[in-house]
């Protein structure tokens, strides 16, 4: 199964938190509500700079598709 890079999340037990799940390296998932992240990924020092850039992007490629999700239900 392929799985988009990105996929919303939400869970009763934390009613004001929005999840932004990344499927894609690095894995991680972002909590919206107060920008927690929790790595799936095990980084090596010695890439630790390269990798740094890396996910910051992705941590904004995240909050860009989750604000484009949201224009997208309250325009319909």
């Amino acid at each position: 199964m392929e799985l988009p890079k990105f996929i919303l999340g939400d869970n009763s037990k934390c009613p004001n938190a929005i999840f932004v799940i990344h499927t894609e390296f690095p894995r991680f998932i972002v909590n919206l509500e107060n920008d927690t992240i929790q790595w799936y990924e095990d980084f090596d020092t010695q890439d630790q700079k390269e990798l740094q850039s890396e996910a910051e992007n992705a941590i904004v490629q995240a909050t860009e598709f989750y604000d484009t999700e949201v224009a997208k239900y309250e325009s319909e």
